[in-house]
């Protein structure tokens, strides 16, 4: 089941510890079975979201360097 605008709104959004206080920021939030993920200069704008396992697949391969050429 889907979330309203408001119920995503209050999810406990999160951003890297090591992140500048300059607001240029990706802030992730976990939901029953996806992630959901916005720009912390815009909490209000758009939000996008994309099931749990594909995110940790994108973090596992960032983390690995895998895309670097």
């Amino acid at each position: 089941m889907p979330l309203s605008r408001a119920e995503l709104q209050q999810l406990n959004w999160r951003k890297a510890s090591l992140s500048m206080n300059n607001g240029d920021c990706v802030e992730v939030a976990r939901a029953p079975g996806f992630v959901a993920i916005r720009d912390s200069k815009d909490p209000d704008g758009a939000i996008l979201s994309c099931l749990s396992g594909s995110f940790r697949l994108f973090l596992e391969t960032v983390k690995s360097d895998a895309l670097r050429p």
